[in-house]
C-alpha cells in the first residue's frame, strides 16, 4: 500500500475513491455510501504523490491544476467533498494534525501576507479583481454580486434562482440598516456597485461606493451613468484609510459586504477605527463577512498564492474584540450557515457551464484553477468552518428601534 493511500485509508469511510498509479495500478478505499460520491483518481507521474503529502491543499491544487491529478470518475467538486465529508469540522476535525514545523511556517507565512499595508493593499485586490470583468459575468447573477446569498427556500420555494437569492440579500441588509430617504451612505469594498445602485433604489439615500479595483470601479462608474444618477451614487477609487484621513465628512450609514475578509488582521482595529471616525454619531453600520465557527486561525496556501492573497477569515471573537476598542456596538449577530454553500455551488455550476468560454478567456490551467478553488470553498461551508457573518453595529443604542421587528418589517416591503 502507498503512502497516499495509507492516507486516504484513514480518511475515506464513506463514500469511495479508486486511485490509477502512473504504472497502471490500482488502489480502492472506502465503502459505497448514499449520499457520499464514488470517485476516481489517476496520478499522470511519481511526483504528483509526493507533492501532494508535503502539502496536502496546495499540492493537491498544483497537481490538479497541471492536469497531472485527473479526475476519472465524478468531478473536483466531488472529490473535495468527499474527503470534506468524511471528515467534518463539527467532528472535531482536520484531515490530520500538522506537524510544529507546518503550524510555525503557516503561522509566520500567514501572518507576513496579511499586513496590507496601503500600496499592498491595492496589489492584492488587483490580483483578484482586475482580471478582467469578463470572468465574472459568467458565473455571477445579473447584478454581479460577488458574496454570500441569502436563499430564503421556505418563501420562494425549492427552485429559486441565484438572480433572486442575491435580490433577497440586498433586501437584507437595507432592512438591516434602517434607511430613510437622504441619508448618506458609504460602501466600502463596493464591487460593481450593485449594492449601491440598490440601496439608492429602493431607499432614496445617496450613497458613496469605494474601491480598490480599477476594474470594479469603471463598470460601477457606467453603471450610474446608464442610470441616471451618478449625482446621487459616486464611486471612488480610495481606501477606507485614506477615506477617514480627508474631509471625508461623515455617514448616517454604513455598509460593507464581503470586503473584510481582505483587511487582514493587523489592520482590524484600523478598520473600526475608520468606520467609527466616518459615522455620525446615530450611525449604523452592517459588516457581512465570510467567517470562522471556532477560534482564529490561518490563510491555507493556495488561497494565499493563487486566489486572495493577503485574506483572512476571521473569527467572530476576534472580529467583536477589534470593534469594541472604539464603541461600536454589536446590536445584531446572525450567522448564514449554509447560504454560501448553496451560492458557491451555483457559481461552480455556471462556471462549468462556461468552460470553453473561460478557456477561451484565459487557459486551461486557470479555468481547473477556478474551479478548485469554488469546490474548495464549497466543502468549507459545507463540512468545514466557514460560516458568514453578518453584524450590525450603532453608536447610539437608542438609535434603532429594541427589537428585531423592524428589520423583518422593512424585508417584506424591499423583498418583493
Amino acid at each position: 500500500m502507498s503512502i497516499l493511500g495509507r492516507f486516504l485509508k484513514s480518511v475515506i469511510e464513506k463514500g469511495s475513491i479508486k486511485v490509477t498509479h502512473p504504472d497502471g495500478s490500482t488502489e480502492a478505499y472506502g465503502t459505497p455510501t448514499d449520499g457520499y460520491p464514488d470517485i476516481g483518481i489517476r496520478l499522470a507521474d511519481k511526483n504528483v504523490m509526493r507533492q501532494i503529502l508535503l502539502d496536502p491543499r496546495l499540492g493537491a491544487a498544483e497537481t490538479f491544476m497541471d492536469g497531472r491529478l485527473i479526475v476519472e470518475q465524478g468531478d473536483i467538486m466531488q472529490l473535495v467533498q468527499l474527503l470534506r465529508a468524511n471528515k467534518p469540522f463539527e467532528r472535531g476535525g482536520k484531515l490530520k494534525d500538522p506537524s510544529a514545523f507546518k503550524k510555525l511556517r503557516d503561522h509566520v507565512a500567514g501572518s507576513l501576507d496579511r499586513i496590507n499595508f496601503l500600496g499592498r493593499s491595492k496589489s492584492n485586490v488587483a490580483h483578484h479583481y482586475d482580471i478582467g470583468n469578463d470572468l465574472y459575468d459568467l458565473f455571477l447573477d445579473d447584478d454581479l454580486q460577488y458574496s454570500c446569498a441569502y436563499w430564503d427556500f421556505d418563501r420562494r420555494g425549492p427552485d429559486m434562482t441565484l438572480e433572486q437569492a442575491q435580490a433577497d440579500k440586498k433586501a437584507h441588509i437595507a432592512a438591516k440598516l434602517d434607511l430613510r430617504p437622504g441619508q448618506r451612505v458609504l460602501d466600502i469594498g463596493c464591487g460593481w456597485g450593485g449594492m449601491a445602485l440598490y440601496l439608492h433604489r429602493t431607499t432614496g439615500v445617496e450613497v458613496l461606493g469605494i474601491t480598490l479595483s480599477e476594474e470594479q470601479l469603471k463598470k460601477a462608474r457606467a453603471r450610474a451613468e446608464k442610470e441616471g444618477v451618478a449625482d446621487k451614487v459616486k464611486f471612488e477609487l480610495i481606501d477606507y484609510r485614506d477615506l477617514a484621513r480627508r474631509d471625508a465628512g461623515t455617514f448616517d450609514r454604513i455598509v460593507s459586504v464581503g470586503m473584510f475578509e481582505h483587511v487582514g488582521t493587523p489592520q482590524f482595529r484600523t478598520f473600526f477605527r475608520s468606520c467609527a471616525n466616518l459615522m455620525t454619531d446615530d450611525g449604523v453600520m452592517l459588516l457581512h463577512t465570510i467567517g470562522r465557527m471556532g477560534g482564529p486561525g490561518t490563510t491555507d496556501a493556495f488561497t494565499r498564492k493563487y486566489i486572495f492573497p493577503g485574506g483572512y477569515i476571521p473569527a467572530l471573537s476576534e472580529t467583536l474584540a477589534a470593534s469594541e476598542q472604539f464603541r461600536l456596538i454589536a446590536t445584531d449577530v446572525e450567522n448564514l450557515r449554509l447560504h454560501y454553500a448553496f451560492t458557491l455551488r451555483e457559481w461552480y455550476k455556471r462556471t462549468v457551464e462556461n468552460r470553453e468560454k473561460i478557456i477561451a478567456l484565459y487557459d486551461e490551467r486557470f479555468y481547473r484553477m477556478w474551479i478548485f478553488y469554488l469546490a474548495g470553498a464549497t466543502a468549507a461551508f459545507e463540512n468545514g468552518g466557514m460560516c458568514n457573518y453578518q453584524i450590525q453595529f450603532s453608536r447610539n443604542r437608542r438609535t434603532l428601534p429594541i427589537t428585531r421587528d423592524y428589520i423583518a418589517a422593512a424585508e417584506q416591503k424591499l423583498a418583493t
